[in-house]
């Protein structure tokens, strides 16, 4: 480890605690030793807490003086880390802790991620629970575990014994900004049941890739291109002047990405000229019509013997089927400005011996707007004889028209910074929506210091943000 601590860093006690969290191992799924510390923490500033099976914590503090009788404030963050390093890191990140320094105006881990999402709203807790001349309500500490890998504690913590109706959650990487909604999701999948005879013919592969792609969230609204929906409209364009059937097909890897690329094998009569005039017509198509100027389109043979394809009807079905799916948004927001409300992303598609597997990402930051089109997708499954299945479901978190954290909060940026915050809404998921299920008329607001990079081993925190970002919670903490 270097010899360049965070000692020397304003806040002084946030950045000592970040700098014990970072000690200790604590990626999604390895929390038990970060659970256990934050135990430790509260037996020794005689503090009541909760630890639940899932490692989450709970940690309350009774309100300063002044502010016993005040509603209590719920702040909230996620204890476990994305672990990614770079390839000659020699660091085990399962078992121990990182490598962290600065350069005066970054903090950063050498050679792995740092851990600020969300260790900083760890640090920032316990920098408030540690010291008692800070003003502010009564505290309910609310830490859970597995927020990068499904939000897992969020879903499973108890809340039932928080008297807090205030959330404020600091798990957000840019400074300035305040989210106050966010989109609920799922990640149903149908599965479309074909059946296979010997075919003969020729075979050849289709091949659509180097599209733009993006996260299914953040970049739906840019109407990309799906690689497994033009796929479908491509073999449609096809079989419309040459029989065939398919033999393989295999697009997209993420459900919440939108696919680059889609693979399908086929048989047929027919030879590769006269496909591949069809294929080259449609290439042009999309790099001129759907802004893909990178997109490639190829066809290549791969032999001429006997197999087992796809009969006649089960290669319409997947046809058809793919070209019935909706894609994209679905809905644009009425409250705010270019906010996309609902929206579903054909992320995976694979073809086995016996189904066509499709998963999906659908998201809405409206909760009825969600079921209607996973609704919609269960109906189109049932006409084609195929099985719906819902899985990975969170729900969203409405935009609150009346939030009076929301204007505290706006009141106090103002005072500081002199300038007016963004008020901001994302089509992404956030802990705030669990936990707004689980605390009837829950007021919310999500920020945090400037972040760069998260999830790589560029990762950084910037410290004059930080220390702005701990004025600014304890000048809301005062006013509330």
């Amino acid at each position: 480890m270097t010899n360049n601590k965070l000692s020397d860093l304003k806040p002084k006690k946030v950045f000592e605690y970040f700098e014990q969290i970072c000690s200790i191992p604590h990626g999604s799924g390895n929390t038990k030793m970060i659970s256990d510390y934050l135990v430790s923490f509260a037996k020794n500033h005689n503090l009541i807490y909760e630890q639940d099976e899932l490692n989450n914590i709970i940690i309350y503090k009774n309100g300063t003086f002044g502010y016993e009788n005040h509603n209590p404030i719920i702040i909230q963050g996620h204890m476990d880390m994305v672990c990614e390093k770079d390839y000659n890191c020699p660091i085990d990140m399962f078992t121990e802790g990182l490598d962290i320094t600065h350069d005066d105006k970054y903090v950063f881990a050498n050679g792995t991620t740092l851990g600020g999402d969300d260790g900083i709203a760890v640090a920032y807790s316990l920098a408030l629970l540690d010291d008692d001349n800070i003003p502010h309500p009564p505290l309910e500490i609310v830490i859970t575990v597995d927020e990068e890998t499904g939000m897992y504690g969020a879903a499973g913590i108890n809340l039932s014994n928080l008297k807090g109706k205030s959330l404020i959650n600091i798990d957000s990487e840019d400074e300035g900004i305040f989210t106050v909604s966010c989109a609920g999701g799922s990640k149903p999948t149908i599965k479309l049941p074909v059946n296979r005879t010997e075919s003969k013919g020729n075979t050849f592969k289709i091949t659509i890739d180097n599209l733009e792609g993006g996260h299914s969230g953040i970049e739906i609204q840019k109407n990309r291109t799906n690689a497994n929906k033009e796929m479908g409209k491509l073999l449609n364009l096809i079989i419309s002047k040459h029989n065939f059937n398919i033999n393989e097909f295999c697009g997209g890897t993420k459900d919440n990405a939108i696919p680059r690329s889609c693979e399908v094998t086929i048989t047929t009569n027919s030879n590769i000229d006269k496909l591949n005039e069809i294929i080259t017509s449609y290439k042009n198509l999309i790099k001129t019509s759907y802004d893909e100027p990178n997109v490639n389109i190829s066809i290549e043979y791969k032999d001429k013997n006997k197999c087992y394809a796809l009969d006649d009807k089960s290669t319409k079905n997947i046809i058809d089927l793919l070209n019935t799916l909706p894609n994209g948004v679905k809905a644009w927001s009425k409250e705010i400005e270019g906010l996309v409300q609902t929206s579903l992303n054909l992320g995976i598609a694979i073809l086995d011996e016996d189904e066509l597997s499709l998963t999906f990402s659908v998201r809405s930051s409206i909760n009825d707007e969600k079921e209607k089109l996973l609704l919609n997708l269960e109906e189109i499954a049932k006409s084609f004889n195929a099985t719906f299945i819902r899985a990975g479901e969170y729900p969203a978190w409405e935009y609150k028209k009346d939030s009076k954290l929301r204007e505290v909060f706006i009141d106090s940026y103002r005072d500081i910074y002199k300038s007016e915050p963004k008020v901001e809404a994302i089509h992404a998921g956030l802990e705030c929506g669990l936990l707004s299920e689980k605390i009837d008329n829950l007021d919310c607001i999500s920020f945090g210091p400037q972040m760069h990079d998260i999830h790589t081993s560029r990762e950084k925190l910037d410290i004059a943000s930080t220390e702005r970002t701990w004025k600014l919670l304890l000048n809301v903490l005062k006013r509330l």
